[in-house]
């Protein structure tokens, strides 16, 4: 058995709530493997929640859309009309003590960007910076939450398909290992849009400080 975190849209601050679910786990690393321990959490968090819409959100989802908004895919279009991913935007956001933002890794693929030796010999982590903004540690989502959000909400058709859903999971995601997690991002940007503040969330980043995390 294992446990992971689904996160649910609510219409009122913080636009997500979290239930820890306990369900049979499938070891190995084969995409049909993660795939039944995706079905596996899903089918015990329906148990409780038997009409939720629930989607998984990472390459190993077995829906298209859920791959899609997997922070390695979906993509970030600049001004100058480059597109880069979520997850390399957010690698070379990363400022150090001794270095960065690496903005150069925008432009590497999502693994090249996470895998790059600078993340890890750079020192502590001090903030991010994209572009002209900068954005402290705390709240310690603050950042990829507001870069995640942002981007999705460039990407209309997608922003659309996921407002049917209630409640979102990442397989991959192990709260006690990482902070940061693609699904509740998803859980918060619907959230937001069911309160209708979706909008004046993302006129700036203070805004988005001020409503998300009041």
């Amino acid at each position: 058995m294992a446990e992971r975190p689904v996160y649910i849209s609510i219409d009122c601050a913080p636009y997500v709530k979290t239930a820890n679910v306990e369900f049979k786990f499938y070891s190995g690393f084969s995409l049909a493997q993660k795939q039944r321990c995706i079905e596996s959490l899903h089918a015990a968090f329906l148990k409780g929640s038997p009409d939720c819409r629930v989607l998984e959100i990472s390459s190993k989802s077995q829906l298209p859309l859920g791959v899609k908004l997997s922070a390695f895919n979906l993509q970030i279009v600049s001004k100058s009309g480059k597109s880069y991913s979520v997850e390399s935007a957010f690698q070379g956001s990363k400022v150090f003590e001794n270095g960065g933002a690496f903005v150069d890794l925008f432009n590497k693929t999502s693994h090249e960007a996470k895998k790059d030796p600078r993340l890890k010999t750079s020192g502590q982590l001090k903030a991010f910076k994209f572009y002209d903004k900068e954005f402290p540690l705390e709240p310690k989502t603050y950042f990829y939450d507001w870069l995640y959000i942002n981007a999705l909400f460039r990407q209309e058709k997608l922003a659309e398909e996921i407002l049917s859903y209630d409640a979102f999971t990442d397989i991959e995601f192990n709260p006690k290992k990482s902070l940061n997690c693609q699904a509740k991002a998803v859980a918060i940007f619907v959230g937001l849009s069911r309160a209708d503040l979706l909008t004046e969330a993302l006129t700036d980043k203070d805004a988005f400080l001020k409503i998300v995390y009041g």
